[in-house]
């Protein structure tokens, strides 16, 4: 990914809970930037682009202040904790070409596995040291035909060019197991129950289908007596 995105900042002085309730009330955004040693910069971005770009954690934007130009990333974006799409505040990173950043990308499964197998996504998200300006918008890990018992690293995936992996080389990424029928889940539960000693007391349901069935062999037996002489 090398094409950022444009968003016109202005810059701003006011500060507190206050102003920043102006700020989203008119539809805008506060930021601040800061990176590189310089003093941070208070500025408001435009809300509906914001949200827009956004939509990928990961987005170069070019911040346009005063007419300066300047790359940059989302470190932290606030949201509303009720209204989730409401973006509260965003704290953005001064980034240069070139520069390595280090990320976290997704991971994405394609193709098939074999037959009764269960494919399991034990880490969706890596970490990679990518340049700013072309960071991955994320990797994606073939399946197809894979057996039980096959486990993915990290180390294994292949990496888009130019990205290096900063996760733990032996991360477990993809774990492939043998599918359980539910006729096996159901006497390995009963078994450790059994070892466990739990016992389930019988419902009334249950216990009601019992002393049907009773009443029913007895009715049945009844009927099969053969009839006697009357005293």
């Amino acid at each position: 990914m090398s094409d950022a995105t444009v968003l016109q900042a202005e810059a701003r002085s006011e500060f507190g809970k206050g102003a920043a309730r102006r700020i989203r009330r008119a539809g805008k955004i506060p930021a601040v930037m800061y990176g590189h040693g310089a003093a941070p910069v208070h500025v408001t971005l435009p809300g509906h682009d914001t949200l827009l770009a956004l939509k990928n954690p990961n987005a170069l934007l070019t911040i346009v202040v005063d007419g300066q130009e300047q790359y940059a990333l989302a470190r932290d974006v606030q949201r509303d904790p009720i209204r989730t799409v409401v973006i509260e505040h965003v704290d953005l990173v001064v980034v240069r070409r070139g520069e390595k950043v280090t990320v976290d990308i997704s991971v994405s499964l394609t193709g098939e596995a074999a037959s009764e197998t269960v494919v399991q996504l034990e880490n969706p998200v890596i970490s990679v040291e990518a340049e700013a300006t072309h960071i991955p918008e994320g990797v994606e890990v073939s399946v197809e035909g894979l057996a039980a018992g096959t486990q993915i690293l990290a180390k294994e995936i292949e990496l888009p060019a130019g990205s290096t992996l900063v996760s733990d080389e032996e991360l477990l990424v993809v774990n492939i197991t043998q599918q359980v029928s539910a006729e096996a889940l159901e006497a390995e539960l009963a078994e450790a129950e059994a070892e466990a000693g739990i016992e389930h007391e019988e419902s009334e349901d249950e216990a009601a289908e019992g002393e049907s069935a009773e009443g029913t062999d007895a009715a049945e037996g009844d009927e099969a007596k053969p009839e006697g002489d009357e005293a």
